[in-house]
């Protein structure tokens, strides 16, 4: 079937299946760290709770008929081990339908992790890696060739995920259509990396190149993916460089390894042999695969034409002035509306917790927690964590922005604290008390900037703070109770 192959894309199938397969390690890796202190039964956001009060036809899960911490042992256990073999190419030697079963369990697990993740999982990169998962799953074996349609729909959600994020900042703030934006964005991102601080001090002539350039990328280039040939490759190629810019200036989960992974589903197999030929690499076509089974093809056009119905949600979104950013429109995270950062944050603002034992407040030595993530320390740098997601982290990032959301954990969080709750403090890098339960805590608000060269040569701090009030005042068990 001429019309159902895509000859020539053997490579890119290999690159989008293993790629998309290893970002779902680490999200499965996350689970199992992460899931139980925040969501777990004595979690800040309980899931009894909350399944409690919405119904499996609003949130999928199969923890809506039964949720226990070890079901959550098994499912992030499943996952890492799946994917694993994904990532090895196992499923991909045997039959179309393999690969189909096991990015299809992948995709049916973590589904049931983001529809009860309530804030912990509220972001945009959980429907990207849901929308590439069940799409990769349906690109078959070694045994057939590539499907076209699935490909296309493939480029489709590239364009949707740049484009939306080009049109919500333009439509946004007034800092991207003027160029400014990067005068603050490096230094005001959620989660700062280790050379984020020297993209900051980059002179601001530099800055405004660097904002152009990203407009040209994703208002112009994208559209280039759905020209096969020359012209997508080398599209797929600049949206690549773009994206591990940003891995080098900041912290984004896994949004920027999955696009890096999903634009290389738009580089034929002629433009893989011209990059790595010169380094040694092999990728000289094998025999060419046999024709697609029946079933196979019905299968797969059946859930594009699926996919081509649920687009004309997203496209609408694209073409209205008040855009959503991020928006999921169906229950099962498919076909989706993707955006980053249509409003700069101008300043820094930090949450600090502290914590005392001593028994007056007003006159105590107050010492602070450390995070994993985000800037508490004033003199360390900042860490690459990504594409591990540290979602206390980024929910501390939202909490210093005023987002009355994130107080409904944040509440039980300092709870915990003074209990001193083990799973809890695993989440945090240094607790002062050595597992001992504090008798205060509070939470400090400070603002932030990085040093300039001359302060860092100066004093060694890559941050300097300016105290900005207190969120939570001196707060003991008693005072959690009343809270709750």
């Amino acid at each position: 079937m001429e019309w159902f192959d895509a000859e020539g894309y053997a490579v890119a199938r290999q690159v989008v299946q293993r790629g998309v397969a290893a970002v779902y390690v680490v999200a499965f890796v996350a689970v199992l760290h992460q899931f139980r202190p925040l969501l777990g039964e004595r979690g800040l956001l309980p899931v009894p709770a909350y399944t409690a009060r919405v119904s499996f036809r609003s949130r999928p899960s199969l923890f809506h008929r039964w949720y226990s911490d070890r079901l959550v042992v098994v499912v992030g256990g499943v996952g890492v081990a799946v994917a694993l073999a994904l990532v090895a190419g196992l499923p991909q030697q045997g039959p179309p339908w393999l690969p189909m079963a096991a990015f299809g369990l992948l995709w049916a697990l973590y589904l049931s992790v983001v529809n009860v993740g309530q804030v912990f999982y509220g972001f945009g990169w959980e429907s990207l890696l849901l929308e590439a998962g069940f799409l990769v799953a349906f690109l078959g074996s070694d045994e057939v060739a590539p499907p076209l349609t699935v490909l296309v729909l493939l480029w489709w959600l590239v364009l949707r995920l740049e484009l939306g994020a080009g049109l919500i900042k333009m439509r946004g703030d007034r800092a991207w259509r003027d160029l400014t934006a990067l005068y603050h964005h490096h230094e005001t991102q959620p989660m700062p990396g280790p050379l984020s601080r020297l993209f900051h001090l980059l002179p601001r002539p530099l800055h405004r190149v660097e904002v152009l350039a990203n407009h040209v990328t994703q208002l112009v280039v994208p559209f280039g993916l759905l020209v096969p040939g020359p012209v997508a490759s080398t599209a797929a190629g600049v949206v690549v460089l773009t994206q591990l810019w940003l891995v080098l200036s900041g912290n984004f989960a896994w949004l920027n390894w999955l696009t890096v992974v999903l634009a290389c589903s738009a580089v034929d197999d002629a433009a893989w042999r011209w990059v790595l030929g010169p380094v040694g690499v092999d990728v000289t076509p094998g025999a060419p695969p046999g024709g697609p089974p029946s079933w196979y093809v019905v299968v797969v056009l059946a859930v594009c034409a699926l996919c081509v119905w649920l687009s004309r949600h997203p496209l609408r979104n694209l073409l209205s002035h008040r855009q959503a950013m991020n928006a999921s429109f169906n229950a099962w995270h498919l076909v989706n509306a993707y955006g980053a950062f249509g409003s700069i944050t101008r300043r820094r603002t930090e949450v600090v917790v502290e914590g005392t034992s001593d028994p007056d407040p007003a006159s105590a030595t107050w010492l602070e927690y450390g995070f994993r993530g985000k800037p508490t320390d004033l003199r360390r740098l900042p860490r690459q964590v990504a594409p591990y997601h540290l979602r206390l982290d980024w929910g501390m990032w939202f909490l210093a922005l005023g987002s009355s959301s994130q107080l409904r954990w944040f509440v039980p969080f300092l709870g915990r604290l003074l209990e001193a709750d083990r799973p809890t403090l695993g989440l945090l890098a240094h607790d002062p008390f050595d597992g001992e339960p504090p008798r205060w805590v509070r939470a400090h608000l400070y603002r932030y900037r990085f040093t300039t060269h001359a302060e860092r040569r100066a004093t060694g701090q890559r941050w300097v703070r300016e105290d900005d009030g207190l969120l939570v005042g001196a707060t003991d068990r008693a005072r959690i109770a009343r809270l709750r």
